[in-house]
């Protein structure tokens, strides 16, 4: 049982319900769809972060399953291994993200920094000169800056998930993907 209500599409304010309908069914978005005023603002914005971003797709997968497990976020787990998989992330990455393996060989020298970027921007919120240096010489500003967004981003929905004890959904990674375009 959820810590905090899921919103009923049929009593939704319209711009809302509307929203609601456009998106698969589930119960992070009927979730988020508490905060009215914030809702379709927050669709965009990870719409944005999944579809228009320069930040390579299998990058930002990466970095968000890492937000998913250092937050213990199942949910978010769940969801985004589906799309982290879909964008070219491989089995081996996805366990070496779960069992805490970073080094791993699985992970390229970019996908380390990116990584140890994350781990530093969640844990520390400044990331050290030495974890940004690791990602100028392969990312440009804006894609550091979409990195940062991304990872905010999840963290901010893995805390909401994680206060709601939000019930996991079957796997609707790629159909989240397809409603974002």
């Amino acid at each position: 049982m959820p810590r905090l209500p899921y919103l009923d599409p049929q009593t939704a304010p319209e711009p809302v319900r509307e929203a609601l309908a456009a998106l698969p069914d589930l119960r992070v978005f009927r979730l988020m769809a508490n905060a009215t005023t914030c809702f379709r603002p927050l669709l965009r914005l990870g719409a944005a972060i999944l579809v228009q971003q320069k930040l390579r797709a299998p990058l930002r997968e990466l970095a968000i399953l890492h937000v998913a497990h250092l937050s213990r976020a199942e949910y978010e787990w769940i969801q985004h291994v589906e799309i982290a998989r879909a964008t070219g992330a491989s089995d081996a990455q996805i366990q070496a993200i779960e069992s805490e393996r970073l080094d791993a060989p699985c992970f390229d020298e970019l996908e380390g920094a990116v990584l140890r970027f994350t781990t530093e921007l969640v844990r520390d919120v400044k990331p050290s000169d030495a974890a940004l240096d690791a990602l100028r010489p392969h990312l440009s500003p804006e894609e550091i800056v979409e990195l940062v967004v991304a990872v905010g981003y999840y963290m901010m929905l893995a805390r909401l998930m994680e206060t709601a004890e939000i019930e996991p959904d079957a796997p609707a990674g790629t159909r989240v993907l397809a409603s974002a375009r």
